[in-house]
């Protein structure tokens, strides 16, 4: 789920690094890091913590020169040490070099052992660190040369970019799944970003998609990037980018997150037609679950209304490392409103049902705030299986549609009623027109080769 960011060509890289990353500060809390190159030499500064918290002006001084990549970290591999934290930087054969990575490869073990074997030293938990080593291993004079034959031994989801002293790689796996998106900044030269919130920010315009297999060479050669097709495409790109991950300004891969959301809601409206339910309100979970909610209200008729008040000061709860912390984090981030859901009937959507913990507590929240009802409906198939794609569902014990039914789910976290869009659901409301990455509901794991 990590955000990724590189500039290239501007005088002012990591500032505009560093707005990016902060635009994308919801794909990763836990840590944040910048690497940029001046006159031959990457400085890299990297520290847990938010964006605003570790890139003060003191660091964006220390880090010169005008092309930078940048990463918030969200852990699905690795530690929560900051050896951890990206980008991960190296010095070997050819000079220096700093990756950053956003997902997950699926043979990192057998490559981390292939690579001990032959007398690597590992410093980080990452499967990012494989790509370094297999890089620097490589007698290849030139490293877009390195990089390609690397690559050859790298399974799973990625998207990477790799700066040495005077270029950037970008590169997304075949299949698409995690988003990268390229535009042209208006002050001069280019971003590369994991979604399209970061160009608003940094006043850049989307020129297009980054290519499944597809890698793009920024250098002082050319005033465009070079691309190179490494891969040939088969295009799954993730569903739950659309779900969840993505801030719904972005476009990923051409779909506006906003609208596919509230595709959603009205897809959810539509199926409750024939029930018998008589809401007063529809309220969202937010903030996730707002476009839905809207969606939702607008195909039924039923009023949507803020029932539930966010501290905007508290993260996003789907990534806190422990079940403590994540309850901690609902009962500060959520407050029911009293005095507008007393003696109500409620339709409450939210954008997904993970642990069923956090839903739970939210049913009992407005419950004992005076609610008469509480159906639940989410705008999202039940979560069966677990992700090895870049989201943090390792354990399958750990998702409650794994272990129980929709009717003990629904008993579960004590509401009224509980429903769900089917996975034809889903894919109707984001766009039939393409193939998507639904391991999380469907178990295809898809990516073997």
């Amino acid at each position: 789920m990590c955000a990724i960011v590189g500039i290239y060509g501007n005088e002012n890289a990591a500032r505009l690094a560093s707005l990016a990353l902060f635009s994308m500060q919801h794909r990763g809390q836990e840590a944040t890091g910048i690497s940029s190159s001046c006159e031959g030499k990457i400085y890299t500064k990297k520290d847990r913590g938010l964006v605003s918290e570790v890139f003060n002006n003191k660091a964006l001084e220390y880090l010169k020169g005008d092309m930078a990549i940048g990463h918030n970290r969200y852990s699905t591999a690795g530690s929560d040490s900051i050896l951890d934290a990206q980008p991960v930087f190296a010095k070997y054969k050819l000079g220096e070099i700093s990756i950053v990575h956003n997902g997950n490869l699926i043979n990192k073990e057998e490559v981390r052992k292939e690579l001990i074997d032959n007398g690597a030293i590992f410093q980080t938990g990452m499967d990012t660190e494989n790509l370094i080593h297999l890089i620097a291993k490589n007698s290849k004079d030139r490293l877009r040369d390195r990089i390609v034959e690397a690559l050859q031994k790298t399974i799973g989801a990625y998207c990477f970019i790799i700066q040495s002293r005077n270029k950037q790689f970008v590169i997304r796996d075949r299949y698409g799944i995690r988003p990268l998106s390229l535009g042209r900044l208006k002050s001069g030269g280019y971003i590369v970003s994991s979604e399209t919130c970061a160009f608003e920010l940094v006043d850049a315009e989307f020129i297009r998609d980054i290519r499944p297999g597809e890698m793009l060479i920024f250098s002082k050669k050319s005033d465009e990037p070079e691309s190179i097709q490494l891969f040939e495409p088969e295009f799954r790109p993730c569903a739950f980018e659309y779900v969840y991950f993505a801030r719904p300004d972005s476009v990923i891969d051409g779909k506006n997150v906003y609208m596919t959301r509230e595709n959603m809601g009205k897809t959810l409206a539509r199926n409750d037609k024939n029930s018998h339910i008589k809401a007063d309100m529809v309220i969202p979970v937010p903030d996730s679950g707002v476009p839905a909610a809207l969606g939702y209200s607008q195909e039924s008729g039923v009023p949507f209304k803020y029932g539930i008040i966010r501290n905007h000061y508290v993260g996003r709860t789907f990534i806190e490392p422990t079940q403590e912390m994540r309850n901690m984090k609902v009962k500060m981030k959520l407050s029911p409103m009293r005095s507008l859901i007393e003696g109500k009937s409620l339709l409450v959507i939210d954008d997904s049902v993970v642990r069923g913990t956090t839903s739970k507590r939210i049913v009992r929240m407005l419950k004992e705030a005076g609610a008469k009802e509480v159906h639940f409906r989410v705008a999202s198939p039940e979560i069966k299986f677990p992700n090895f794609y870049g989201i943090d569902t390792p354990n399958q014990d750990e998702l409650i549609s794994h272990r129980m039914t929709k009717d003990e789910i629904c008993e579960y976290i004590e509401a009224d009623s509980l429903e769900y869009l089917s996975i034809q659901d889903l894919v109707d409301s984001i766009g039939n027109d393409r193939h998507y990455a639904l391991e999380s509901f469907d178990g295809d794991y898809f990516v073997t080769k």
